[in-house]
C-alpha cells in the first residue's frame, strides 16, 4: 500500500510513500517544502498541519505539541507520522 503525501500551496508535487514510512528518511528539500532538525520529535522543526486520517500521536508528541502548537488539533510533528492514509500537509510559515 502506497500513501500520497502532499502539500498544500507549495509547488512541490505530492509524493508517494510506502505505508508507515517516515517522512524524514523519505522527504528533502528538493521533494518537499518541510525541514527536518532532531528527526526524533524534540525539536519542533518539522511541525505541520495534517489533514487526513492517522493514529493520535504518542504521548512524548502530544507534550511538545502542547507547547509549540497549543489548540491547533491538526498541529503534527512530521518526523513522528505514521502514514497509514493519504494526508495533506501545511507547512506553518513564520511571519517576516
Amino acid at each position: 500500500m502506497t500513501c500520497r503525501v502532499s502539500f498544500a500551496g507549495d509547488t512541490h508535487p505530492p509524493v508517494d510513500l510506502p505505508a508507515h514510512a517516515n517522512l524524514s528518511e523519505h522527504l528533502t528539500v528538493q521533494n518537499s517544502p518541510l525541514l527536518f532538525g532532531c528527526r526524533t520529535g524534540v525539536c519542533g522543526t518539522c511541525v505541520v498541519r495534517v489533514e487526513g486520517e492517522l493514529p493520535p500521536p504518542e504521548e512524548d508528541e502530544m507534550d511538545l505539541l502542547e507547547i509549540i502548537a497549543a489548540g491547533d488539533a491538526r498541529a503534527r510533528l512530521a518526523c513522528q507520522l505514521d502514514l497509514c492514509a493519504d494526508i495533506l500537509i501545511t507547512v506553518p510559515r513564520e511571519e517576516p
